[in-house]
């Protein structure tokens, strides 16, 4: 799966730990070549529960799934986050990340999707002074 370059997924990942400086929130991307099941969201899911982020503390992990041979791709947020954030926030966010993705932009789509996430979190969810980071920032596959 060669959709970035290392440089550019250090960028993605850079993008996760700026995010989640100011947060108790974790962020995840995970890539596969395709999706396999007819609904995207249906296997963002279960990629949520696979990445233990469903497990977190608060309930307020964000994962950023792309399905990449398929062009599918979801903004999942758990039900803590959910609770809080402006009813339209992951569509818009979705529309941001889709007209960078159509213009061939995926770094920036992904790092601009992961900035908005972030600001909610931030806003939401401050760091604590107890706080680590419960999963990992690496890009799974």
């Amino acid at each position: 799966m060669n959709l970035f370059t290392s440089d550019e997924q250090q960028q993605i990942i850079q993008a996760i730990r700026s995010a989640e400086l100011e947060t108790s929130g974790e962020i995840r991307v995970h890539l596969e070549l395709h999706c396999p099941t007819p609904d995207v969201i249906e296997r963002a899911v279960q990629v949520f529960r696979q990445l233990s982020m469903d497990q977190t503390a608060q309930r307020n992990g964000v994962l950023f799934y792309l399905a990449t041979e398929d062009h599918k791709f979801a903004v999942l947020g758990d039900e803590g986050i959910n609770r809080v954030v402006p009813k339209d926030f992951w569509v818009t966010t979705k529309d941001i990340m889709r007209e960078n993705f159509r213009a061939g932009r995926f770094t920036q789509g992904f790092c601009l999707g992961i900035e908005r996430a972030g600001q909610q979190l931030r806003q939401y969810f401050p760091r604590l002074d107890n706080d680590s980071n419960e999963l990992s920032d690496e890009i799974s596959h």
